[in-house]
């Protein structure tokens, strides 16, 4: 009997430490159960869940923060760890062995995913599989300090810009009813830039543990996002219907002759352009990544050496970089508000005002306006580039809307590459470097506003067919 009545009392006397055991519980994941539900919702929010976008979005943050691990490890092994002559010198050998062979990959990537459309998670997931594996690589050489960090970085760079292409041509594929490709793509580079800046801070503190750390961040978050490049629904990899574009926007093209056999004996003719409207757009937008490069390379030293304000090189380059981030940020958030109305008049005032504030940088040299241009420089590259997705959007046909994605994005990425080799190679002269910058930007604005303007004066034309 004695044994029946504690078998009754147990369960009485236990009750309450089970339930302060499941609420402590609850209260060590309710942190990270939480921060996780919120994110998931803000990422599937209208319809983003259903259609793929927000596991698209969730993909792109986790490419983000991994990028900028690596970043984080290179720059303090690269460029901080060692005197400003050697430092550049090093950062030369970089940008020649990483960027010389990719500016020769770039031309080959889109056409290659024209003719392998079915493997766009595959090849979304094994850009982040070689960065995993190459971080490791990394981990290694950045302790050691041996030649392997050179063509591990290059390996990182061409993964990182083969995904950035893919992504771009996997973003139509996604879009929710009723949802502008403008607005998606505000969403994916917006959850990109909360998670670079979110990276940042746990870079650093993860540097100051060891070199390597930031590397095995980086290796967890890449193998993160393997498995969540598979998660993407299976659409991604459809290529029915689509064709492939040609980014020119000559007479010859766009009015082709007929040919001269029958009918039913005549060859297909070959896709038209995609128009002046697209062609003078991604000129533009090619300006300001030529530029956005040539600043990334060339403020990099000049701050190192002359710090603005008296500040140190790290608190000025942090200045200009978060800058340049609010920047990216604010054009982004602009530009999902404005949904690209008259995207031509927009490229056009923001390359002009991108000139503008160059030219008085380099008139006036001085910490307040080199924070400036990177700032509105950052902005003015965020509303160009959802400019040039709005055009895209409204002048391609959609049978070759993913191709004219890719291969648009390959031209930013190797203008990109042409100003960082422009900004390594110039004197450590804060005049001159600005003048080329404003060089650079006044060069793409004066090449294409005439194009842009009478392409808005025609009006919104309809999207052409093949």
């Amino acid at each position: 009997m004695a044994t029946a009545r504690q078998s009754r009392q147990s369960p009485e006397g236990s009750g309450p430490l089970r339930r302060a055991g499941r609420k402590f519980g609850r209260a060590l994941h309710l942190p990270f159960t939480g921060t996780a539900k919120g994110i998931r919702k803000a990422t599937h929010a209208h319809g983003a869940g259903e259609s793929g976008l927000g596991k698209l979005i969730e993909l792109h943050a986790v490419n983000g923060a991994g990028d900028m691990m690596i970043t984080v490890a290179l720059a303090s092994t690269v460029f901080f760890s060692v005197p400003t002559d050697e430092a550049r010198g090093r950062v030369a050998l970089y940008l020649a062995i990483t960027m010389a062979p990719f500016t020769l990959l770039a031309p080959v990537i889109g056409p290659l995913l024209d003719k392998v459309p079915h493997g766009r998670r595959a090849a979304m997931a094994g850009a982040m599989l070689a960065r995993a594996l190459l971080a490791l690589i990394l981990s290694g050489a950045v302790a050691s300090g041996s030649i392997e960090l050179y063509p591990a970085a290059l390996g990182v760079l061409v993964s990182s810009k083969a995904y950035g292409v893919v992504r771009s041509a996997v973003v139509p594929r996604l879009l929710p009813p009723n949802f502008s490709l403008v607005k998606a793509n505000s969403r994916v580079t917006l959850g990109g830039l909360l998670a670079t800046g979110l990276a940042a801070p746990v870079g650093a503190g993860l540097q100051w543990i060891g070199p390597g750390w930031p590397l095995y961040g980086a290796f967890v978050l890449f193998v993160t996002g393997t498995v969540l490049a598979f998660s993407l629904p299976p659409k991604v990899d459809s290529a029915k219907g689509e064709r492939k574009a040609l980014l020119a926007a000559d007479e010859a093209h766009l009015h082709p002759p007929l040919h001269p056999h029958p009918p039913s004996k005549a060859k297909a003719p070959g896709l038209r352009t995609v128009g002046p409207s697209v062609t003078h757009g991604l000129a533009a937008n090619a300006s300001l990544r030529c530029l956005s490069g040539f600043l990334i390379f060339f403020l990099a030293f000049l701050l190192r050496d002359h710090p603005l304000g008296g500040q140190s090189a790290a608190v000025s380059l942090g200045i200009v970089g978060v800058a340049a981030g609010l920047g990216n940020a604010s054009g982004t958030a602009i530009g999902a508000a404005l949904r690209a109305r008259g995207p031509e008049l927009i490229v056009v005032t923001v390359v002009a005002a991108v000139a503008a504030v160059a030219i008085a940088a380099a008139a006036l040299y001085g910490p307040v306006l080199i924070a400036a241009l990177a700032a509105v420089a950052g902005c003015a590259q965020a509303l160009a580039k959802l400019s040039l997705d709005a055009m895209i959007q409204r002048d391609v046909p959609e049978l070759v809307r993913t191709s004219a994605f890719a291969r648009s994005e390959t031209l930013l990425q190797m203008s990109w590459v042409l100003g960082g080799a422009i900004g390594i190679s110039l004197p450590l002269n804060g005049t001159l470097g600005l003048t080329v910058a404003a060089a650079i930007v006044c060069t793409g604005w004066l090449t294409t506003v005439r194009g842009l303007l009478l392409a808005a004066r025609r009006g919104t034309p309809h999207p052409r067919v093949a």
